[in-house]
């Protein structure tokens, strides 16, 4: 499980920003409380904010570390590919458009029976890695142990934790531009391949991008063509909001010279009101909603399985806030999600933002300043002029749109079309 995401210097945030999903200590909704080695752990975490306040810029510092950590193996043999891939960092000052940026996490690792607690980060600037660490925690240990770390300031290399018949390799191999862990999981070091590998595992939905929206609709759940099953499931999971859809009709296409994939026609069946047949419709002429909803099915699936952690850009967009709330029940009820997976979403549905749904260090503000510097602060950790934190039994959703809680928008009219 994530514990905490921890990033600096990348796009709007300059200053260091922290995503803890540890649980703080307080009463409410205390059962859905994960405790694995000596942390407890939250399911969820749903991050509020104002158009441009840095909400999706969290999502991409935890896209962009995923991404550097399973294939900065490659950049090595292609320079151009780092050029393409080097973090963008704040760009509004002078020391930080030069500056290094840095992304780190503290997690644990599904099914490992001693419940270590890990801690990886690297720090990445125009020309390559400056910084890398990896540390353990045994779970009746105080402190985190090294297992390897690295620093070009220091011109340090170490990597006394990792297997000594791999250091030599690690050692001849590593470029500037690549990550220990990439090149040592690539290497098939288990320590450096379990930590890529817990990276892997996450998924990621960004729903305010029109091409990402046009491809995971097109995605299909693993085993959906040929396993009778898995499309009674999807059957059932479409019944929990949209119980018109009876059946799927999956036609294969012929194959396209150009392509490797095997291209399917699938439609939806829909009971005729006036008979027992069927009507076929393609999914692409379903709502934009239900094809939302078809689209987040695979990675669902995928995370329940696995324990892992599910990032969601704009889980609101083109769903009722009925159904948001069904699919974020799924990652808080423990007799579901048995696995212990994880959701992370952007969102501006107030609706959800209520005691009855969320505990308070589940919620999660973003606010950008007059430099444009963004800011992400917790609920749990919010006080008011008068000093006092926030309380259990406050209505979240109208005290944050009244700005008791900032990261709203400021608001002028929009008298443009105001005739002289």
């Amino acid at each position: 499980m994530l514990i905490q995401f921890n990033f600096k210097n990348f796009k709007s945030f300059r200053d260091e920003a922290s995503l803890d999903l540890s649980a703080a200590k307080m009463t409410e909704f205390s059962d859905r409380v994960v405790s694995e080695g000596n942390d407890k752990i939250l399911p969820m975490a749903a991050i509020y904010g104002a158009n441009a306040s840095g909400k999706s810029n969290i999502y991409n510092a935890f896209e962009y570390m995923a991404d550097y950590v399973v294939e900065s193996f490659k950049y090595g043999d292609e320079e151009e590919k780092f050029e393409e891939y080097r973090p963008t960092p704040f760009l509004f000052g002078s020391v930080s458009n030069n500056a290094e940026s840095s992304f780190e996490v503290y997690f644990t690792i599904p099914g490992d029976k001693a419940e270590k607690t890990y801690n990886y980060g690297f720090c990445v600037d125009r020309h390559g890695v400056t910084e890398e660490w990896l540390n353990s925690k045994a779970k009746t240990a105080r402190k985190y142990t090294s297992i390897f770390y690295r620093s070009t300031e220091e011109k340090t290399l170490d990597l006394s934790g990792l297997p000594k018949s791999s250091r030599d390799n690690i050692q001849v191999a590593l470029e500037k531009q690549v990550l220990i862990v990439s090149l040592g999981a690539k290497l098939k070091v288990t320590k450096c391949k379990d930590i890529r590998d817990w990276f892997m595992a996450n998924e990621f939905a960004d729903f305010g991008d029109p091409f990402t929206n046009f491809f995971l609709s097109r995605r299909l759940p693993k085993g959906f063509v040929d396993d009778a099953s898995v499309q009674k499931k999807v059957i059932e999971y479409f019944a929990s909001f949209d119980e018109h859809i009876k059946d799927f009709e999956i036609e294969k296409l012929p194959h396209d010279a150009d392509s490797k994939e095997e291209t399917y026609k699938i439609s939806s069946l829909h009971k005729k009101i006036d008979s027992d047949t069927f009507a076929a419709i393609p999914l692409s002429m379903e709502s934009a909603g239900t094809l939302k909803m078809f689209a987040l099915y695979p990675e669902l699936q995928d995370v329940l399985e696995k324990g892992s952690v599910f990032f969601i850009d704009e889980l609101n967009a083109r769903l009722h806030p009925l159904l948001v709330r069904n699919f974020l029940l799924t990652f808080l009820n423990p007799e579901i999600n048995t696995k212990h997976a994880q959701l992370i979403f952007t969102t501006h549905d107030t609706w959800q933002l209520s005691n009855q749904l969320l505990r308070r260090d589940e919620v999660w503000f973003t606010e950008k300043d007059e430099q444009g510097i963004s800011k992400l602060y917790s609920l749990a950790d919010f006080v008011d002029e008068s000093g006092t934190r926030i309380r259990k039994d406050e209505s979240y959703e109208k005290n944050y749109l009244i700005g008791k809680y900032g990261a709203i928008p400021t608001l002028k009219s929009i008298d443009i079309f105001k005739e002289e």
